[in-house]
C-alpha cells in the first residue's frame, strides 16, 4: 500500500496534467518523464512579487539543487535559502547610501539580531553580485542608524516615527522601537555582518563615521553593563504582563550580579529574560566582535589608537570574567562552559535553541568545533540534562521558554548540523527537518515533539535561511550526504 505522502504527490502530478511538467511551476526540470523528481511546486512567490532577486543566490540554488539526490530536500532548500531576499528586504538609496530595512518575516519590525543572521548566509555570494553586495551594505547602514537611536533597543522600526505596541513599557521607549529589550548579541552580530562582509570583499568603505559612532557606542553600552559600580546602569525593564520571561525582577534590572568583568545580558536571543545576568554564550560572542573591532581599527586607512585600546580592555576584562566564572563542573559530566552565571558562584545549567547558544558558539566562531570543553558541553545540552532538550515522535531537538515545553526549534536542529564533524549526525538532523517541514516547504520557529504539525510561525525568515546555509555548507564539506536520495525515506 502507498503511502498516504506518495499517495498525495503521486495525485497531485496526475491532477495538474502532463504539460505543467514542462512549466517552471515545478521544482525540477527535466527532458524526461521522471515523476519523483516533479511533484513539488515551489513555494517561492512569482518573480514580479519577489522582494529583491541576486543573479547569484539563483545560481547557487540551480548548482546546489543538482547534488541534492533527495527531491523533498531539494524542494525545501529552494523554498529556504532565497526566502529572505523573496519576502522580507526592503532596499532603497537614502541619501547616497544604500539601506536596506529586513523583517523577520510575520513580524513588521527589524531586529539586529535576526536581521543579521538572515543576510549572513549570503555573504559568500556578495563578490559575484555587486546589487547583492549594495544590499548587505544597506542593512549595515540601516542597523548602524538604529544602534545610534538606542543600542539598548533588540527591535526597530523602518519609519523612526512609528510608535510601538509596546509603548507602555516601563523603560525609556521612543518612536521608531519596536521592543528594547537589552540583549548582548543585539550588539554583536551587525559587527559580525560588518567584519564579515569586508573580509570577503576588502571593501573599508562602510566604515564611516556613522558606523564608527555606533561602534564607539556599542563599547560604551558594553562597558555600561559590566556595572563594575555594582549599580544597575541606565538601563532598566519592566513590562505589564502575566508572561513570567517578559518581565524583569527588582525595579526591572534583574537579580544582582558580583562585578567581575562579564557583560549584563537582560534578556536572551530569545527574548526571554536571563535568570542570572551573565549570560555566557552571549559573552562569548562579544569577545569574538570585539577582536573584530581590533582589527578593523588596526588597519592602516581606519587606525584609531584610542578605540582598539578601549576594545582590547574591556576585550581582556570579558575574558578574565569567562574564565573565573564561565566553565563550571558538572557532577556527572566534569568541565562544561555554564549558560548563565552571576558572580557569586551560582549558575543556571540550560541551553536555549536561539543564537548564541551553547550549542551555536562554534557557527559564531566564539570556540572550534573539535575544543573538548566544547564537546562536553554539548554532551549535555543534546541530552536529558538539558531541561529544553525535547525527543518525542517528531525529532529530537533544543527548545526553550519562549514557546513553552516540548516545542524543538527546527533552528536548534541546523546548528547541530552545522556545528557537528560527524556525517551521521549531520545526515540525522537534515533527515529531521525534512520530516518537520510538515508538507509546507519552509522551516518554522518551532514544532511540537510529538507532531510537526503543531508548529508556530509559518512565516519565519531566519529559520529558513539558516535551513539554506547549512545545506550550502554540507554542499562544501560533506557533499555524499547530499547524494543519498534515501536521506529521510
Amino acid at each position: 500500500m502507498q503511502s498516504r505522502r506518495k499517495f498525495i504527490r503521486n495525485a497531485g502530478i496526475f491532477s495538474a496534467g502532463l504539460l505543467a511538467l514542462q512549466t517552471e511551476a515545478f521544482g525540477f526540470n527535466s527532458d524526461t518523464f521522471q515523476f519523483p523528481l516533479k511533484d513539488f511546486v515551489s513555494k517561492r512567490p512569482p518573480v514580479a512579487e519577489r522582494k529583491f532577486t541576486s543573479k547569484a543566490i539563483e545560481a547557487a540554488i540551480v548548482r546546489i539543487k543538482k547534488q541534492i539526490a533527495n527531491p523533498e530536500l531539494a524542494w525545501i532548500f529552494e523554498n529556504c535559502f532565497p526566502n529572505t531576499l523573496d519576502t522580507t528586504v526592503d532596499f532603497e538609496v537614502i541619501n547616497g547610501k544604500p539601506d536596506t530595512y529586513v523583517i523577520t518575516g510575520d513580524i513588521d519590525a527589524m531586529w539586529l539580531r535576526d536581521s543579521t543572521a538572515q543576510i549572513w548566509p549570503y555573504i559568500p555570494f556578495v563578490k559575484e553580485d555587486p546589487k547583492l553586495a549594495e544590499l548587505v551594505k544597506g542593512v549595515i547602514n540601516r542597523q548602524a542608524k538604529c544602534i545610534l537611536l538606542d543600542p539598548y533597543a533588540n527591535a526597530f522600526y523602518k519609519d523612526f516615527t512609528k510608535e510601538s505596541e509596546w509603548k507602555n513599557d516601563l523603560t525609556k521607549m521612543q518612536p521608531g522601537i519596536h521592543e528594547r529589550k537589552w540583549e548582548i548579541d543585539s550588539l554583536c552580530y551587525p559587527v559580525r555582518l560588518a567584519h564579515g562582509y569586508w573580509k570577503e570583499t576588502g571593501d573599508i568603505s562602510l566604515f564611516d563615521a556613522k558606523w564608527k559612532e555606533a561602534m564607539l557606542l556599542i563599547l560604551q553600552t558594553f562597558k555600561e553593563q559590566q556595572r563594575m559600580d555594582g549599580k544597575g546602569g541606565p538601563y532598566s525593564f519592566q513590562r505589564q504582563t502575566a508572561w513570567a520571561t517578559d518581565g524583569v525582577p527588582l525595579g526591572g534590572y534583574g537579580y544582582p550580579v558580583k562585578p567581575c568583568g562579564l557583560i549584563v545580558s537582560t534578556f536572551r536571543p530569545s527574548d526571554d529574560s536571563t535568570l542570572f545576568g551573565y549570560l555566557i554564550p552571549s559573552n562569548m560572542f562579544a569577545i569574538e566582535i570585539l577582536g573584530y573591532l581590533i582589527e578593523i581599527f588596526s588597519l592602516p586607512a581606519l587606525k584609531d589608537n584610542d578605540l582598539v585600546e578601549k576594545a582590547t580592555k574591556l576585550r581582556d576584562e570579558v575574558q578574565k570574567g569567562l574564565n573565573e566564572h564561565g566553565v563550571i563542573n558538572h557532577p556527572k559530566f566534569g568541565k562544561i562552559i555554564a549558560f548563565e552565571v552571576n558572580g557569586y558562584g551560582s549558575f543556571h545549567m540550560m541551553d536555549d535553541a536561539n543564537v548564541p547558544s551553547l550549542l551555536s558558539l562554534p557557527y559564531l566562531g566564539a570556540i572550534a568545533p573539535n575544543d573538548p570543553l566544547y564537546l562536553n558541553t554539548r554532551k549535555v545540552v543534546l541530552s536529558e540534562n538539558n531541561p529544553f532538550f525535547y525527543k518525542g515522535k517528531a525529532g529530537e531537538g533544543i527548545g526553550g521558554p519562549h514557546t513553552g515545553v516540548d516545542t524543538i526549534w527546527p533552528m536548534s536542529i541546523v546548528l547541530r548540523a552545522i556545528t557537528s564533524v560527524d556525517e551521521k549526525e549531520i545526515k540525522n538532523c537534515i533527515s529531521n527537518l525534512i520530516k518537520t517541514n510538515a508538507d509546507t516547504g519552509f522551516m518554522h520557529e518551532s514544532f511540537h515533539k510529538d507532531d510537526v504539525n503543531k508548529f508556530t510561525r509559518k512565516w519565519f525568515a531566519w529559520a529558513n535561511t539558516l535551513f539554506g546555509e547549512m545545506i550550502v555548507h554540507t554542499s562544501i564539506h560533506y557533499p555524499q550526504i547530499l547524494k543519498d536520495k534515501n536521506i529521510y525515506y
